[in-house]
């Protein structure tokens, strides 16, 4: 019966969610494309059988990644459908596997729609990333008997409050679920509280850890300091900003020119729709400001580059010789704090990593992680760090102690859904 009120409700709120969609194309034209896939339309093709995976956005589809290319090298016989639900999202899938999976967005959470989709796909096992969990969606694959996993499944304190206040659907939601791969022992523990099968509940760790640097890639980013004949000036990242951080960011780097005139900051907004905004708002603070997606060469009075372009993220933290990490100076709950850790760089974010709890926990306890609250502690951060080389490297050293010591997690992931297979 909750599930069916919760139906009713969606399909009352579908004007609000055309309205969202809309609103949404006005900053990013790409949201008013496909929106036919969003309702289990014009679905591409797709071979049934295999495997579906789905991860929400840009973030958790790289997170994905290694687990999609272990599933395609064990079982090159069984296609892998992957769904996401942003464009940004669907971009960055199609760049890292072009036509070896099948792709489309995933349909909202409606009984009909979600049924069509199953229809087309047939997967013999569903796997969702991290927490996106759709009542319906889950209900209908357990209708078919296909086995649903929550990989790399996270759940934070105040995400459980929030799914506790609707208990009787959340229950029987979980309960559906074939395997939750959590990442801590905390976490397991909600989802277990939440209503979830104990047999059904393990412990993996985040596969995140487990996280490859191609050996070219920072090779790549010396030759390109090397050709801007930037080897000896001051870089240090911003990535994945969101709204309200820009400023306080830009703050810090005015503060740092005044006694490191040729510093250089690397700008990476979260969204793509923000870019163009960013820029401006580069420009209209005095800052000389060159974009990434032009490929120029930046010149010596450069104070900015601005990272508009997808999928280069890593790059830009390779160029990098400090990274903050965004989404934690504002109550966003952060990104991926490992990725710049990966790439031996000393990391440093604002107090609001709710979504990283556990993994900025061992950061900060080996002593890799640095917080601060606003552009004074941010600046006076990034100055220690360039004038204390030997501190800068401690950091480092530690960031990738932790990496080590936590890899594992996706051979236990996998071997969970070998056995659901």
């Amino acid at each position: 019966m909750n599930r069916l009120l919760y139906t009713l409700l969606l399909h009352l709120a579908l004007p609000l969610i055309a309205l969202r969609l809309a609103l949404r194309a006005r900053k990013a034209s790409a949201y008013a494309q496909r929106i036919k896939e969003r309702f289990a339309f014009d679905l591409p093709p797709m071979q049934p059988g295999g495997i579906w995976v789905h991860a929400v956005s840009v973030g958790e589809s790289i997170a994905a990644a290694p687990m999609i290319r272990a599933l395609q090298a064990r079982h090159p016989e069984l296609p892998i459908t992957v769904t996401c639900m942003t464009p940004t999202g669907s971009e960055r899938i199609q760049a890292m596997f072009g036509d070896s999976v099948q792709h489309c967005y995933l349909p909202y959470d409606l009984p009909w729609a979600a049924a069509r989709f199953l229809d087309r796909a047939q997967p013999r096992l569903a796997v969702v990333m991290e927490t996106e969990l759709w009542p319906n969606h889950i209900h209908q694959c357990a209708k078919r008997g296909i086995a649903v996993a929550l990989a790399n499944a996270r759940l934070s304190e105040r995400s459980a409050r929030g799914y506790a206040r609707f208990a009787k659907l959340t229950a029987p939601m979980l309960a559906e679920l074939s395997l939750i791969a959590a990442q801590t022992q905390a976490e397991a523990q909600r989802f277990l509280a939440l209503g979830a099968r104990p047999e059904c509940v393990d412990v993996t760790g985040s596969i995140k850890f487990d996280l490859s640097i191609a050996a070219e890639l920072p090779q790549r980013a010396a030759e390109l300091r090397q050709h801007w004949q930037a080897q000896q000036r001051p870089i240090w990242i911003a990535a994945s900003t969101h709204a309200g951080e820009d400023e306080i960011i830009l703050a810090a780097h005015q503060q740092l020119l005044r006694t490191r005139p040729d510093s250089l900051l690397i700008l990476v907004p979260r969204h793509p729709e923000r870019f163009n905004a960013v820029h401006t708002l580069c420009l209209s603070q005095g800052l000389h400001t060159r974009r990434r997606s032009t490929g120029e060469d930046v010149q010596a009075g450069d104070q900015v580059l601005l990272g508009d372009t997808m999928g280069e993220l890593l790059f830009l933290y390779a160029l990098a010789d400090i990274a903050f990490v965004g989404g934690s100076l504002v109550a966003n709950g952060g990104h991926n704090l490992l990725e710049p850790a990966a790439l031996g760089k000393p990391v440093v974010s604002g107090p609001h990593l709710f979504n990283f709890l556990e993994i900025a926990a061992q950061l900060r306890e080996a002593g890799a992680l640095s917080e601060v609250e606003n552009a004074t502690e941010l600046v006076n951060k990034i100055a220690a760090l360039l004038n204390q080389p030997e501190s800068a490297k401690r950091m480092s050293d530690a960031g990738l102690a932790v990496l080590k010591a936590n890899q594992g997690a996706l051979e236990r992931l996998l071997a969970g859904l070998q056995r659901l297979l």
